[in-house]
């Protein structure tokens, strides 16, 4: 039995103990999270949010890619999210590269260099600032109270990052 086979049993047993009933669409919190993709990064867990509360949206680095612009869009305009939440973390794999190194190299293994940018950055702080501005920056987020944070991954502790 692979992990997938694995997962869909678990999505079973959760079916079976299912008792949150119809979900309202918009999330009750009206807050959006950003958050990176890392598996030891749990944003619910972390937060103490319950299904329905928000909309997480996860990516490698936590960055405001066009696809988060497009998804923080729908959660704002849509949906009704007035508040985002970036959380960064410590030992982050994406500080550890660069863009062209890795484009560099997937170009001389298969002979095409990625057209998307993989947005390596050198430290999760200064980043959460520059994921903030970008969404700031954006004509098409109407709401832009944003908070930063980086997660330690190591003690489990949430640091803000001043974002001015």
């Amino acid at each position: 039995m692979g992990v997938t086979s694995e997962l869909v049993a678990n999505s079973k047993r959760y079916a079976s103990n299912f008792e949150k009933g119809d979900l309202p669409l918009p999330p009750a919190k009206k807050v959006a999270v950003l958050a990176c993709m890392d598996a030891r990064l749990d944003p619910a867990r972390l937060l103490g949010l319950e299904e329905g509360d928000a909309h997480v949206i996860r990516n490698a680095g936590g960055v405001a890619s066009e696809d988060a612009l497009r998804s923080l869009v729908i959660s704002q305009r849509l949906l009704g999210t007035e508040e985002i939440v970036l959380i960064h973390h410590t030992d982050c794999g994406m500080e550890t590269f660069s863009d062209d190194q890795v484009k560099d190299a997937i170009l001389a293994e298969t002979g095409i260099r990625p057209s998307f940018s993989l947005e390596a950055f050198p430290k999760a702080d200064e980043d959460v600032k520059h994921t903030a501005a970008r969404i700031k920056a954006s004509p098409f987020i109407p709401k832009k109270e944003i908070r930063g944070f980086v997660y330690d991954v190591r003690s489990g502790g949430l640091s803000e990052v001043a974002i001015d």
